[in-house]
């Protein structure tokens, strides 16, 4: 197991190819690796795309559920073991649908994201560059994801962008 102690945020837009790179970069580590989930099946949908990310991943991989204490399963990880967090903008989602303060949220999951206790990569979505949404929820969303990227990356030593499956290196 590594002693390396960094944090790598990939960012992209959907199905650039984030998680899937990001389980790459997990396994160039030794096992066991550590994979946070913060997606809920709210719909067969959902379901079906969790489904699909844990048949990807092979032997070697514990799965931790983090739907809204992402700081709290940091915490429960080993300390150098490689880790990825799948991902920031359902974490977001799930703070606000619970109504939850997620500038503190926000703010309390950077923090610990500043002292990787491992090689850590974080997923997220980048949700800023399409057209202007329709409803306040919405946009309150974009807006709200938008900080919470640039929280996570000042605090990464890496920043991946990812593009129709190429990383692309940002920081």
């Amino acid at each position: 197991m590594s002693d390396e102690k960094a944090l790598t945020l990939l960012i992209g837009g959907a199905r650039s190819g984030k998680s899937a790179y990001a389980e790459q970069l997990v396994t160039d580590y030794a096992a066991p690796w550590t994979y946070i989930a913060t997606a809920q099946a709210y719909d067969e949908e959902m379901g079906e795309r969790i489904a699909h990310h844990r048949a990807r991943r092979g032997q070697g991989w514990s799965t931790l559920d983090a739907p809204l204490d992402l700081a709290g399963a940091l915490d429960a990880v080993p300390a150098g073991r490689p880790l990825m967090i799948d991902c920031l903008t359902l974490w977001l989602t799930n703070h606000m649908l619970a109504g939850h303060d997620v500038d503190a949220e926000s703010a309390r999951l950077a923090d610990v994201l500043r002292h990787p206790r491992g090689p850590w990569f974080v997923v997220s979505n980048e949700v800023g560059q399409g057209i202007v949404p329709e409803n306040e929820l919405a946009r309150r969303f974009r807006d709200t994801a938008g900080r919470l990227n640039q929280q996570v990356a000042s605090v990464a030593d890496t920043v991946l962008m990812m593009v129709a499956g190429l990383p692309l290196r940002v920081k």
